[in-house]
């Protein structure tokens, strides 16, 4: 399957039936990254996932042989901010496109200087090596 590389983000939901119509809610993520405005029109790709029952962006998912690749390398130095807290504890910060990287042993608001020590389809890991920020 080809993607686009105009593609702004990519998320998985339930299409819900509202009587007269059918919706499908953005994640309020898509919309705070900046990958997604208000008000604006955008034309919507429906994929289905294989299988029907798991989604598509979980951590134990294999690898995309194609389309986008993840917008970071391991060894990679970027600043970030932390703006939420996994289930875990550990500190959250999105890139482009919504990409997720966790932070351990951050707060949320924290502005920190990581290097990128694993990547994988979904999500990244990276260690704080200033947060002096």
């Amino acid at each position: 399957m080809e993607i686009s590389d105009e593609l702004l983000c990519l998320f998985s939901a339930e299409v819900r039936d509202d009587g007269d119509s059918y919706t499908i809610e953005i994640p309020k993520r898509e919309v705070d990254t900046g990958g997604v405005e208000p008000g604006r029109v955008y034309r919507v790709a429906l994929i289905e996932r294989e299988g029907g029952v798991e989604p598509a962006d979980t951590p134990d998912s294999p690898a995309p042989t194609d389309g986008p690749q993840p917008p970071v390398e391991r060894g990679e130095i970027r600043y970030v901010e932390v703006e939420d807290l996994g289930k875990q504890g550990d500190g959250i910060a999105r890139v482009e496109r919504g990409y997720v990287i966790i932070v351990p042993d951050t707060e949320v608001g924290e502005r920190v200087k990581i290097e990128i020590t694993e990547v994988k389809s979904n999500f990244a890991v990276g260690e704080v090596i200033d947060d002096a920020l």
